[in-house]
C-alpha cells in the first residue's frame, strides 16, 4: 500500500491549493450540513420514521425511545468508521476495537445495550440490511455472531441515523430484541462536497516489559458527494469515500527467542485499503402519486492484519510441544521467526429498488431488495510447518459467502374518528438466505505424508478451509404483520403490533407489542412498552465449520467448530438450534421546555435460548473425547448451543439544551448515560451421553456477558458555533470492563477511564471550513495487561477495552462545499 499512500499524498498536496480558492456561493441548503459545524443532536421537531408508521412524529413525540445523531456529528470527527463514530455520540451503542482475532480485526461488530451484535437489526432507508458472512468465533465481544458491518456504510453517505432503543421484532422481524439502527441516506437534488481527511496516532504507551513514543496508523480518507435532479422533483445523490490506513501496534517485549528481545507482534489496527461508493434516487411517475426509488452500495476492503508470533527454539517457559515446535520446523524460511499476517478481502453488494404511492387510500410500498458479501482470506508470511522448509510461504486460505433477497409490500392509512386518529400498518415479506464456504488451496490445511505428529497441518496463523468444510445451503421465510398506532385524544397515544414468521428450517414463531404515551403537559410525558421478541439462529451459526490453530496458553491446538447437524458435534451434546426468544419491558418519561429536552427510559430485557459457541472441548478431557476427535485429527471442538438465558436491566438519558447569544454565537450542550446490567440466569448442561460429560460453557464466557461491556457509559458535549469559528469538546466516561480468564488469577480489567476529544473549526466562507482535532486527546490507555499473562507480548493492553488501545490520535480535515 506504500505506493497507493504516496499517490494520495500527491494528490492532496495539489488538491489543497484549488480548495483555497475562492468558489461560487452555494445555492442548495441541502448542502450547508458538511461546512456547517457539527451538533450532537438535531432539532426538537425533526420527523423520524423508526419505531413508529404514523407520520408526522418527532424524536420527543414518539412512543418509544428514539435517537437522531445527524450526519454533521458523525462526520465531525477524527474517525471516519461509522460504527467508531456512532460509538462516540451515543452511549447505548459500544465498538471494541479488538485485535488479534482473526477476521473480526478487519469487520468488527458494534453492540446496543450490551447485547450481542447480532440482536440488533440494522436497516438501510427502512429496508433489512444483510450481515456480513463473517462469524466471529474467536475470544471477542459478539463471539459465536455473525453481525451487519456498519463500517460498509460511509458517514458522507449519511443524512441521519436513528436508533431505537427497545425490542421491536414484532414491527420489523427477526434480530430486533436490543433494538434498531436505520441508516438514512442523504437526499439532495444539487449540491456537493468533498472531503480530505488526514490522521495520525502520537501516542506514548506503557506496557509490562517496554515503554514507547511513536507515530503510526496514518490514515487518509477522501470522500465526496454530488447531488443531481431528476425531472421536475426527483433527485440522484452520488458518494464515494477512499480509505488507506496503515496498521497501529501496540505489542508488548516478546520474552521468547534468543537476546536482545524485541517486539515481534502486531496488536492494533490492521492495515487498510477501501472503496466505497453509493447512490440513493427517487423519480415520480406519471401524475405524481407514485414515486420510484432506489439506493444501493459497493465497498471493497483489503485489510491486512497480524496472528501470533511463532518463534523458534526453545521450549519456552518449561512448556514441551508449544508452539515454537512449528517454527523450528520452518527455520530455515525464518531463522529467527515469523509473523503469520491474515489477509481478508471483503466486496459487500447492496441494491435496493421500489414503488410508493397511493392504491385505494392506501400508503402503499413494494420494496425488493439484494445484499452479498464475500470474505477471501490469505495467509501470508507464513508457512505449513509439516511441509518444513520447502513450504511455501503465501497460502489462499479459503473464502465466506452470505447473500439476502428480501420482498415487502406495506400498506398504512390514516382514519379519524371524531377525536381519534388512528394509523393502520400492515404488510408482509419474504426472506430468502444463502451462506456459502469455500475451501482454501490444498497446502493451506493439508499435512505432509510422514510429518512429525506434533507439528499443526495447515498454513501457521490461519489454516485454511479444508473441502470437508465446504457447504452451500439455503433457507427461506415469510411474515405478515400489522401495526397499529392511535392517537386517541390530545394527551393519549396507543399502540399495537404483532408479527407472525415461518422459516423453512425450524418452523414458526409469533411477537407481539403494546406501547402507550400521555402526555400530562406540553412540557412533560411518560411512555411505556411491553413485548416480545425473537432471533433467529443465522444461517452461519447452523452450518458454519472450520478448524484452527488457537492458542492455549502456550500450547497451539488444532481447534474444529462443527455445525450441530453433524456427527461429531451431536455426540458431544449438539442440539438443533431454536430461535431466541425474549421478552422486554420498558417505561420513560419526556421533559421538554425552551431550548431543553430531556428523555429517561428503563428496561428489562429477559432473554431465554439464547444462542452462543461453546466452550473448546479438550481431548484430554476424557478417553471417549479423545477418541472422538482422533479421526479429525484435532486437539479440541466446539459447537454452537441453545440454552443460556439472561437478564438485561439499565437506564438511557439523554438531555439536550440550546443556548443562543447575540455575540458570541450558539451552544448546544447535551449529556447522556447508559447504565446497564447484565447477568446470565442460566447455562446449558451438557446432554451428551459421555462420562464424565464435557462442561459445554465455562467461566470467562459468563462473564464475557456479563462484564464484557461498560456498564456505566456517559457522553458529554459542548458545540459552539460562531460566525467563522467553531468549536466542540466531547468527553466520554467508560466504566470498568472485564476481559475474563478462565480462573480468577488470569481476569484483566480494562480500569474506568475518560477520553476527552476536541476539535477546532475555522470556515473561510460559505464553501471552505478546515478543522483540527484530536481524539483521546491526553493520549489515556486502558489497564496495562500484567506481565504474567502476556507470556508471548502480544496482548499488552485488554482488548475488550471499549475505547480501544491506539492511544492519541491528531487530524486535519478540509471540507468543500458548492
Amino acid at each position: 500500500m506504500s505506493t497507493t499512500r504516496a499517490a494520495l499524498l500527491t494528490g492532496a498536496a495539489l488538491l489543497l491549493p484549488t480548495l483555497a480558492m475562492p468558489v461560487a456561493a452555494q445555492t442548495s441548503p441541502a448542502t450547508a450540513s458538511d461546512a456547517a459545524p457539527a451538533a450532537e443532536m438535531p432539532a426538537d421537531n425533526e420527523v423520524v420514521v423508526t419505531g413508529t408508521r404514523a407520520p408526522g412524529r418527532s424524536r420527543l413525540d414518539t412512543v418509544s425511545p428514539v435517537d437522531v445523531l445527524t450526519g454533521d456529528a458523525l462526520r465531525a470527527q477524527g474517525t471516519t468508521e461509522l460504527a467508531d463514530a456512532l460509538s462516540a455520540v451515543a452511549p447505548s451503542v459500544d465498538f471494541p476495537r479488538q485485535a488479534a482475532v482473526d477476521g473480526t480485526d478487519a469487520i468488527r461488530p458494534a453492540t446496543l445495550r450490551g447485547l450481542s451484535p447480532d440482536q440488533t437489526l440494522v436497516l438501510i432507508n427502512g429496508t433489512r440490511a444483510h450481515t456480513s458472512a463473517l462469524l466471529n468465533i474467536n475470544g471477542s465481544i459478539g463471539r459465536g455472531s455473525a453481525a451487519v458491518d456498519l463500517n460498509t456504510i460511509p458517514t458522507v453517505a449519511l443524512d441521519r441515523v436513528e436508533v431505537l432503543r427497545e425490542g421491536a421484532s414484532a414491527q420489523y422481524g427477526s434480530d430486533a430484541i436490543a433494538g434498531v439502527i436505520n441508516l438514512r441516506l442523504r437526499e439532495a437534488r444539487e449540491g456537493g462536497g468533498a472531503n480530505v481527511t488526514f490522521g495520525t496516532y502520537a501516542t506514548h504507551y506503557d506496557a509490562a516489559r517496554t515503554s514507547r513514543t511513536l507515530r503510526d496508523g496514518e490514515t487518509a480518507t477522501f470522500s465526496g458527494w454530488k447531488g443531481f435532479a431528476l425531472g421536475s422533483e426527483g433527485f440522484l445523490t452520488l458518494s464515494g469515500e477512499y480509505v488507506s490506513r496503515q496498521p497501529t501496534n501496540r505489542a508488548d517485549i516478546d520474552p521468547r527467542g534468543k537476546s536482545p528481545l524485541r517486539i515481534r507482534a502486531r496488536f492494533g489496527d490492521p492495515e487498510v485499503e477501501q472503496g466505497t461508493v453509493y447512490v440513493n434516487a427517487a423519480v415520480p411517475l406519471g401524475d405524481g402519486n407514485w414515486t420510484a426509488y432506489a439506493n444501493g452500495g459497493f465497498q471493497q476492503r483489503d485489510s491486512e492484519s497480524g496472528a501470533f508470533p511463532r518463534v523458534p527454539g526453545g521450549p519456552f517457559a518449561g512448556v514441551p510441544n508449544s508452539q515454537n515446535l512449528n517454527a523450528d520446523a520452518l527455520a530455515g524460511l525464518y531463522p529467527d521467526g515469523f509473523l503469520p499476517l491474515i489477509g481478508s478481502l471483503s466486496k459487500d453488494y447492496n441494491a435496493t429498488v421500489g414503488v410508493r404511492g397511493e392504491l385505494g387510500g392506501w400508503n402503499t410500498d413494494l420494496t425488493v431488495s439484494y445484499g452479498r458479501n464475500t470474505v477471501d482470506f490469505e495467509t501470508r508470511n507464513s508457512g505449513n510447518a509439516t511441509y518444513g522448509n520447502a513450504s511455501i510461504q503465501n497460502f489462499d486460505s479459503g473464502r465466506l459467502r452470505y447473500d439476502q433477497l428480501t420482498a415487502g409490500l406495506d400498506f398504512a392509512r390514516e382514519y379519524a374518528l371524531g377525536e381519534a386518529v388512528i394509523n393502520i400498518a400492515a404488510g408482509g415479506e419474504y426472506r430468502r438466505e444463502g451462506f456459502g464456504i469455500g475451501a482454501g488451496q490444498p497446502e493451506s490445511y493439508n499435512r505432509a505424508t510422514g510429518a512429525d505428529t506434533r507439528l499443526a497441518s495447515g498454513a501457521q496463523g490461519f489454516v485454511g478451509f479444508r473441502p470437508e468444510n465446504e457447504v452451500d445451503v439455503h433457507r427461506s421465510n415469510g411474515s405478515l404483520y400489522l401495526d397499529v398506532e392511535a392517537r386517541l385524544w390530545d394527551k393519549l397515544t396507543f399502540g399495537a403490533a404483532a408479527r407472525g414468521e415461518t422459516y423453512s428450517d425450524f418452523g414458526e414463531t409469533a411477537t407481539a407489542k403494546l406501547s402507550a404515551r400521555y402526555d400530562i403537559a406540553p412540557w412533560l410525558a411518560f411512555r411505556g412498552s411491553v413485548s416480545t421478541g425473537f432471533r433467529a439462529p443465522s444461517l452461519q451459526q447452523q452450518y458454519y465449520t472450520s478448524t484452527q490453530s488457537l492458542v492455549n496458553g502456550n500450547i497451539l491446538q488444532e481447534t474444529g467448530l462443527y455445525p450441530v447437524s453433524s456427527d461429531i458435534a451431536r455426540a458431544l451434546g449438539a442440539l438443533p438450534l431454536d430461535p431466541e426468544k425474549s421478552r422486554n419491558y420498558s417505561a420513560g418519561a419526556v421533559v421538554r421546555f425552551g431550548g431543553f429536552s430531556l428523555t429517561v427510559d428503563g428496561y428489562h430485557i429477559r432473554i431465554r435460548d439464547q444462542i452462543a459457541l461453546s466452550e473448546n472441548i479438550q481431548a484430554t478431557a476424557s478417553a471417549q473425547v479423545g477418541n472422538l476427535l482422533a479421526p479429525f485429527r484435532v486437539q479440541a471442538a466446539r459447537f454452537f448451543i441453545n440454552g443460556v438465558q439472561t437478564t438485561t436491566k439499565g437506564l438511557d438519558i439523554v438531555a439536550a439544551y440550546t443556548l443562543r447569544t447575540e455575540n458570541l454565537g450558539s451552544f448546544n450542550l447535551s449529556a447522556a448515560a447508559n447504565l446497564n446490567d447484565i447477568s446470565v440466569d442460566r447455562i446449558p448442561t451438557s446432554t451428551a451421553a459421555l462420562n464424565p460429560a464435557p462442561s459445554l460453557f465455562g467461566r470467562n464466557r459468563v462473564l464475557t456477558i456479563e462484564q464484557g461491556t461498560p456498564r456505566t457509559k456517559v457522553v458529554g458535549a459542548v458545540d459552539w458555533r460562531g460566525n467563522a469559528l467553531g468549536a466542540t469538546i466531547r468527553a466520554v466516561h467508560y466504566g470498568n470492563v472485564l476481559q475474563p480468564g478462565t480462573v480468577l488469577a488470569n481476569d484483566v480489567y480494562t480500569g474506568r477511564h475518560t477520553i476527552i476529544d476536541l476539535e477546532a473549526r475555522y470556515r473561510f466562507n460559505d464553501n471552505v471550513t478546515l478543522a483540527l482535532g484530536a481524539e483521546n486527546l491526553f493520549d489515556t490507555y486502558p489497564n496495562t495487561t500484567p506481565a504474567a499473562l502476556n507470556n508471548n507480548g502480544v496482548t499488552a493492553f485488554p482488548y475488550y477495552s471499549p475505547f480501544g488501545f491506539n492511544g492519541r490520535q491528531v487530524y486535519g480535515r478540509l471540507n468543500l462545499t458548492w
